[in-house]
């Protein structure tokens, strides 16, 4: 970043999801496959059955553009998909989830082994199946680092996804309520700062999640300052004065915890650097040691305030409270860090949790959550500051607790640089030839040229930018069905007319692990492909020489 005028610092956000694809535009994965496979088939039955050959081919392409059009409510093909997964996790069991106990598993074990009739054999399975020692939004999750007052390491094998650690860190946020303009952009140049230095091709970052969760004000802080400091002698009207102060303030106010989650990938060149400290997990210890320090600066040098790395504990009781916001988000004195997971069962639209409040004396409580994505393609072009999501961060209408999570893939600024150049000459191409044939331009078109001539002017040499694809996740919680029904109708009413967000991608059929993508975790994205040059390129650079120190 170079910019130093007093304006606010400006940027093009939405519009693109992805990298034009070798039919042109941004088309879906399975699109682009489907009609791969029929121009193939046809290519290849034409010759051998002439015209029905060429109707299998031209009949595919067409059926494929209509299973995969893209719609308010996702496309046919999307919505088959997710009817199809639910109907294989209600028969599963997956759709459930106990926390696991030595003692119950092996009852239920005894009594899969012992089932009489078919049916009596599926419900045991099914139950044997709930039984699992990490909630859905956690699979794969371990600790490398959990001891109490040191940073907490989260160690991570979901499956189907590369390896890494995480860790979470509480921050206080770069503003304070009103701030100049100017002290905005030194903000977010700081940020654009930390984010650019932790995506050079030397650096173990691969994706960088800020998290804000969004609860009821609490005055236990201020009730025990009270306690301590209260004059005995103090008149009875003045203590029930501040009591009725502290109860018109936390009436109905909501209030912010900030979170910033940084993610180490264990690629070879993390294996290779760790290799350096020491042997095994304890030179992965050693790296992480020194990532974090680094961390912590880098986030203080980008204003964020007080920064803090949590512990094992800290972390696991974020991601309790956030199952069961009855649950204190600061309380860790009953939290083990490998058992932190409530008792849950899934809906089609829902992700319910049934736990214990233990404000109340540990009587049952019942939470309902729900998750949607916002994609960059969902959101409409248009000049943003930082402080564009502020309606869902602060919204005076949203009297629910919800929890918003934005992840950035960092990509080193010269893949970045290549991928928009490409995409430019594409949009270009397409563009001339539509020309050619005497079609008009369409929007569409128009608006991938902008974008990719933005992103090429932001990533001039020189700018100290750096390429970066992001995804952003929000999770309203309720406490009945109808709540939670009313929550997901205000949120999207706040995101279509307030920020410009067209479409929410509400992840039903796997809520569940859908909701581990607002947790302090790091899930929610893949690294993205590498380009075949940067790839080549990574193989050539090799590893470092055995004699270099670093």
């Amino acid at each position: 970043m170079t910019q130093t005028s007093s304006a606010p610092v400006v940027r093009y956000l939405g519009g693109e999801s992805g990298h034009r694809s070798f039919f042109g535009g941004t088309h879906s994965r399975a699109r682009i496959i489907l009609i791969g496979i029929f121009i193939t088939a046809g290519l290849v039955l034409t010759p051998l059955m002439g015209a029905p050959g060429l109707i299998i081919g031209v009949l595919g392409c067409a059926v494929t553009f209509v299973l995969t059009a893209k719609t308010h409510r996702g496309s046919i093909l999307e919505r088959r998909t997710k009817r199809e997964r639910w109907k294989a996790r209600v028969k599963t069991g997956t759709d459930a989830f106990v926390p696991y106990e030595v003692g119950a598993w092996d009852q239920l074990s005894e009594a899969a082994k012992n089932a009489g009739t078919k049916d009596e054999a599926w419900k045991a399975q099914r139950e044997l199946t709930a039984m699992r020692a990490m909630p859905d939004g956690a699979d794969g999750m371990g600790w490398l680092q959990y001891d109490a007052n040191m940073p907490g390491i989260a160690w991570h094998a979901p499956t189907g996804e590369e390896p890494y650690l995480s860790v979470a860190f509480s921050v206080t946020g770069q503003l304070r309520g009103i701030e100049s303009e100017s002290k905005m952009s030194r903000a977010a140049e700081a940020w654009g700062r930390f984010l650019a230095s932790r995506a050079v091709p030397s650096s173990l970052v691969g994706d960088v999640q800020t998290l804000t969760r969004v609860l009821p004000a609490d005055s236990v802080l201020q009730e025990l300052w009270v306690q301590s400091s209260l004059d005995p002698a103090a008149p009875a009207e003045a203590v029930n004065s501040y009591a009725e102060v502290l109860r018109l303030t936390g009436d109905g106010a909501m209030v912010q915890r900030h979170y910033i989650i940084v993610k180490w990938p264990l690629t070879p060149t993390f294996y290779n650097t760790a290799e350096r400290y020491a042997r095994g997990r304890d030179g992965w210890r050693a790296v992480m040691e020194q990532e974090i320090r680094s961390t912590v600066r880098g986030l203080k040098d980008a204003r964020l305030g007080d920064v803090a790395a949590l512990s094992a504990r800290q972390t696991a009781a974020i991601m309790k409270h956030q199952q069961n916001p009855t649950w204190p988000i600061d309380y860790v004195r009953d939290i083990e860090p490998g058992n932190f997971g409530s008792p849950s069962h899934d809906e089609f639209s829902a992700y319910v949790v049934d736990d214990l409040d233990p404000t109340a004396g540990g009587v049952p409580t019942q939470w309902w959550h729900r998750t949607a994505k916002i994609s960059a393609e969902a959101l409409a072009t248009a000049p943003r500051t930082q402080l564009w999501p502020l309606d869902l961060l602060i919204g005076s209408e949203l009297q629910f607790v919800r929890s918003i999570s934005f992840h950035i893939h960092l990509i080193p600024a010269g893949e970045a640089k290549a991928s928009a150049r490409q995409d430019l000459v594409r949009d270009l191409a397409d563009k001339q030839s539509k020309l050619e044939a005497g079609q008009l331009d369409v929007d569409d078109n128009g608006a991938g040229i902008t974008a990719a001539s933005r992103r090429t002017q932001d990533l001039a040499s020189g700018s100290h930018h750096n390429g970066a694809a992001w995804v952003g996740f929000v999770t309203v919680s309720a406490r009945t069905r109808d709540g939670l029904a009313r929550a997901s109708r205000q949120l999207e009413e706040t995101c279509s007319t307030g920020l410009g967000i067209e479409r929410l991608d509400w992840q039903d059929s796997y809520q569940s692990a859908a909701a581990g993508t607002t947790w302090p975790i790091a899930r929610g994205t893949t690294a993205g492909g590498s380009s075949f040059s940067a790839r080549v390129y990574d193989r050539l650079a090799g590893k470092s020489e055995k004699e270099a120190l670093s």
